[in-house]
């Protein structure tokens, strides 16, 4: 399988997996904070990659960051990517994973990037903003990123919508140096 074929093919059986055990929800949300957290720590996503860590370290990793609070469903498919060698490809898979089952849902999938965690109030005004915007139903899956510093930057399909502090100032920059 090439590229993305490959992260289709994961993310498909990875959706039958979960609708299978009921947990489609669950899973979805749960995989996505954690590949969110792999993308943004450095140490962490290193020894999940490291080929010269044994399988078994790589997946007591897992276990420890995800425990009993998450759905058994959902550590075992992320022991199972780890493990089939697939840690770089779990950004990907995932982010194909929820784009497939918001398509079961016919609603569209929308990657919001914060400084600070989403209440859930403000992540159902942003979610009607994204749906008005696009015109389709939206969506949201958050992701705490500290480098957004302030405001919301959404990806919803190819379209991004940068609300953010850095993007608010390098617009007045350049409307104060015209």
């Amino acid at each position: 399988m090439a590229g993305a074929d490959l992260v289709h093919g994961y993310a498909q059986a990875m959706l039958t997996v979960a609708e299978a055990e009921g947990a489609l929800d669950a899973v979805e949300k749960e995989l996505f904070a954690f590949s969110a957290a792999v993308e943004q720590n450095t140490a962490l996503r290193e020894a999940l990659t490291d080929a010269a860590l044994p399988v078994a370290n790589k997946e007591a990793v897992i276990d420890e960051l995800l425990g009993e609070r998450s759905h058994p469903v959902t550590r075992n498919i992320a022991r199972f990517i780890v493990g089939s060698g697939r840690a770089k490809e779990l950004g990907a898979i995932v982010r194909e994973l929820a784009t497939v089952a918001t398509e079961r849902r016919r609603h569209v999938l929308a990657e919001v990037r914060t400084a600070v965690p989403l209440t859930q109030e403000r992540r159902t005004r942003i979610a009607a903003a994204l749906s008005a915007a696009t015109g389709r139903e939206v969506e949201v899956r958050d992701v705490v990123d500290p480098s957004v510093i302030g405001g919301v930057i959404a990806h919803v399909g190819d379209e991004v919508f940068d609300g953010s502090v850095s993007s608010r100032l390098d617009d007045a920059k350049q409307q104060l140096g015209s």
